[in-house]
């Protein structure tokens, strides 16, 4: 919490002037804008609900909108539902809900109400019911008759009016999803496999769905009396080796803004579960980080989960009157900034003037990001606070540290209180992709292929002396039973059986 960041002068002292300038026409908003600081390292929207902690499939994690790296005339937006994926968690492993919409939806005016959604729905289907496999053998291919269960979607565009749906378009229909990465005997190249889930429509954008590590990196240890309660409990990425299920999103920017001279869109993702009267509600709703975390009180995040950003004003008070500083104080002996918190209100929910606050925006939760920006070679982890303005809250992308910005712009870097603040964790451990979908490959389930501190010789002989070992990384099994005898032997996900015959047996 207390580790240093480095920060660029001129660009930082630019962009400071450009938000305090911003600061300057005042005025109260809607929700979460204390949303960042050192409580909010609860990974991001991982669990933050009661109701929907209990509903992983359609737990919203986090959302990324940032221009296209390597295709600047399109905008890419990640979001990630399924929080802490364990990655041998089978063997039902991590599907999409077939009873839920997963959506992308684009506000293009400002006006707090979508214009656009894109909207993500899936099928499954099971080749043989009578395994308890996910697959049955080698995956090679998304249709590889080893997979022994499928997903695809459909991807829908709705444009709206007042938020009344005007018009519906089939974008495309049973897109392969790429499966969970069930471990390296099972998948040698999930690498390919996600490759092959990448699809291009005949609109030109280019879509994903499927699993992939958790690009958030932070210390999750906030809720042990904040990191501690001495700062003896930070710089450890508690979401390393953890999977999401990532649906990605590419649209030329030119689609997808209201025009050239207005290119300021606001995003965010929601996703409606169906009830049992065949309607569908929405149970979950993420656009900046941290909102529902630690603004809301407990007595108000299913409602923020099941409200829209025109709903807003309701949760005004939560986030003028905010409880994380107070605890800072109580713990840490850092002051408080004042209250009523007017200095986040126009940064993180209006825009910042003059880079991403569309004209006469109505304030609310939403990640705003101007697409008429190109991206950097070399993006700051502090985004904008660094004078980076490629960067969070312009957006968000991948290599953001919004925890350490949240931590500095919390505790009154807009207000005169400069602060270094971080919980030393400040990338994530996989890299990145340089090309879409961009985020890491997911751990595989396997990890590896002995537990540290154990050997090959200590799991033959916790079998009884009846696996010995092969040439080439092949086993034999071998016992000593009578003929005829029958047994399975589970390694990894994959099934083998052997039969025993004349006291031998071979795979």
């Amino acid at each position: 919490m207390t580790t240093p960041t480095s920060k660029s002068g001129a660009g930082r002292r630019s962009i400071a002037a450009l938000i305090c300038a911003s600061l300057a026409a005042g005025g109260l908003a809607a929700a979460g804008v204390t949303v960042l600081g050192p409580g909010t390292a609860s990974a991001s929207s991982h669990r933050e609900a009661p109701l929907i902690s209990g509903e992983p499939q359609f737990d919203n994690t986090d959302v990324y909108a940032f221009v296209s790296p390597d295709r600047p005339d399109t905008t890419t937006i990640v979001a990630n539902w399924i929080p802490f994926e364990e990655p041998a968690g089978g063997p039902n492993f991590f599907p999409f809900s077939e009873e839920a919409q997963y959506d992308i939806r684009v506000d293009q005016d400002g006006d707090a109400k979508e214009d656009l959604i894109f909207r993500y729905t899936f099928d499954t289907k099971t080749k043989n019911d009578r395994t308890f496999l996910y697959n049955t053998g080698v995956v090679e291919s998304l249709d590889d008759p080893d997979l022994n269960i499928t997903q695809t979607y459909d991807i829908e565009l709705i444009k709206l009016r007042d938020r009344r749906p005007v018009s519906r378009t089939k974008l495309a229909d049973d897109v392969w999803v790429a499966p969970s990465n069930v471990g390296k005997a099972s998948m040698p190249n999930f690498k390919k496999l996600r490759d092959d889930a990448v699809y291009k429509t005949a609109s030109g954008v280019t879509t994903f769905a499927g699993q992939a590590d958790d690009p958030f990196f932070l210390d999750l240890r906030v809720f042990d009396l904040l990191y501690g309660g001495d700062l003896s409990e930070v710089g450890r990425d508690t979401l390393k080796g953890y999977n999401v299920n990532s649906i990605a999103l590419q649209v030329p920017s030119e689609a997808l803004a209201y025009s050239k001279d207005q290119p300021i869109v606001g995003i965010w993702s929601t996703t409606q579960r169906k009830g049992a009267n065949g309607r569908f509600h929405q149970v979950s709703r993420l656009g900046m980080p941290l909102v529902n975390e630690v603004v809301n009180p407990l007595k108000d995040k299913d409602r923020f989960n099941a409200s829209s950003p025109t709903e807003d004003a309701q949760f005004l008070k939560n986030v003028t009157e905010p409880e994380l500083p107070k605890l800072i104080e109580a713990i840490y002996k850092i002051p408080a900034p004042k209250t009523p918190r007017n200095d986040l209100v126009d940064v993180f929910l209006k825009g910042v003037e003059g880079l991403n606050q569309p004209p006469r925006v109505t304030p609310s939760e939403q990640l705003r990001l101007n697409t008429s920006i190109k991206p950097t070679a070399k993006p700051k982890r502090l985004g904008v606070l660094d004078g980076d303005n490629q960067g969070f809250p312009n957006g968000r992308r991948l290599t953001d540290d919004v925890i350490d910005i949240a931590l500095q712009v919390v505790e009154g870097e807009l207000v005169g209180a400069k602060n270094d603040l971080g919980d030393a964790v400040d990338k994530n451990d996989k890299k990145f992709g340089k090309s879409f979908p961009y985020v890491g490959l997911p751990t595989a389930g396997s990890r590896g292929k002995t537990v540290k501190g154990n050997t090959t010789n200590n799991v033959r002989s916790a079998l009884g002396g009846g696996v010995e070992a092969g040439t080439n990384d092949t086993t034999l099994i071998a016992a000593s039973a009578g003929a005829g005898a029958v047994g399975v032997l589970l390694i990894g996900s994959g099934l083998l059986w052997w039969r025993r015959r004349n006291d031998r047996a071979y795979y």
